[in-house]
């Protein structure tokens, strides 16, 4: 699915240099579920913003499904976001203004699909999270979980091949946090969706199969997840009386 190779990544201060990434080789398997953890500064949202092509590294190869995309332009790197990424962020990142399911859309106008084939997907994409009603509501009519849910839908109607995840349960409850994961998790394992997590949550990166570490730039553990969680599973052994808007 993508392999980055000596992947390094500099940015100029005026008179010094930062260097964010100091030789990042990672490998990712279509089909898995990976947790990236690391202290803050430690480099782990430059490199999902490179495995997202929203960043170029500064040095290394960096392969999506074969393709090198390490040196193409914005455009060509916008298209392939587009095409065969999905993204979801702690901050949900829903426009106020658009409802649920003009939000959902927009992934798709850029894409150019014919209205029709927006609505159906739209539809098809807030059910698959369990929102169906809520097509014409708008984001601050809704509970955190609930947009967060919203923002996994949009990213899911392009059908991508790959789900970046920043911190999708930061702003959460636990109930809400575990139930956001069981979605990410069932997206990986019934839709076979590659999944790349960036969390600063060790309970939340039991549910991946695999452990990234981060240190100074550099890939300091990268192992299975012994005894993997089921969040659908702990989900329904919650207690009842702590649930809090999902």
């Amino acid at each position: 699915m993508l392999k980055l190779e000596n992947i390094r990544k500099t940015y100029d201060m005026g008179e010094s240099q930062v260097n964010a990434l100091r030789g990042i080789d990672l490998t990712v398997a279509e089909g898995e579920m990976v947790a990236i953890m690391g202290s803050s500064g430690s480099g782990k949202s430059t490199l999902l913003n490179i495995i997202g092509c929203l960043d170029r590294p500064t040095a290394g190869d960096y392969y999506l499904d074969g393709e090198n995309v390490s040196g193409l332009d914005k455009n060509r790197l916008a298209a392939v976001r587009n095409k065969r990424i999905g993204f979801v962020f702690q901050g949900f990142n829903l426009l106020g203004r658009m409802t649920v399911q003009a939000n959902i859309q927009l992934p798709m106008i850029y894409a150019g699909t014919n209205k029709n084939e927006m609505d159906a997907r739209a539809k098809e994409a807030l059910n698959w999270v369990g929102l169906s009603k809520y097509l014409g509501h708008y984001p601050n009519q809704m509970s955190g979980g609930q947009q967060q849910r919203v923002a996994i839908a949009r990213a899911l109607v392009n059908n991508p091949s790959l789900i970046l995840a920043d911190e999708p349960t930061g702003a959460l409850d636990s109930r809400t946090s575990i139930e956001i994961v069981s979605i990410i998790q069932q997206l990986n394992i019934e839709k076979g969706i590659t999944v790349v997590m960036v969390t600063h949550e060790k309970d939340i990166s039991q549910y991946c199969r695999r452990l990234v570490n981060l240190r100074d730039g550099r890939i300091t553990e990268d192992a299975p997840v012994l005894n993997q969680r089921n969040a659908a599973a702990d989900l329904a052994a919650f207690p009842k009386e702590t649930e809090a808007g999902a």
